[in-house]
């Protein structure tokens, strides 16, 4: 299963509307996507609400694990959503 591990960016973190932008794009793909602090359990990347409970915030690192087609280009551009600030 692919995976990136990412630093967030995001002065507020996967807060509010970079959290909701991860959401929307993951929803898009029709395949698995995952997301969890390392060594923590993974959570659906296409819930708002499980995204909101991981509490990542500004410099902490995530793993986003997709599986399916297409799953490099979602974790490319998910990745960039919280690279970014």
């Amino acid at each position: 299963m692919p995976e990136r591990k990412v630093i967030v960016e995001s002065e507020v973190g996967l807060h509010a509307r970079p959290a909701a932008r991860f959401v929307q794009t993951a929803a898009k793909a029709p395949i698995d996507v995952t997301v969890a602090k390392p060594g923590g359990t993974p959570v659906n990347a296409k819930s708002i609400l499980s995204i909101l409970a991981l509490d990542v915030r500004h410099g902490e690192a995530i793993v986003i694990h997709a599986d399916g087609d297409g799953a490099e280009q979602l974790l490319d551009e998910l990745a960039a959503i919280v690279s970014t600030s």
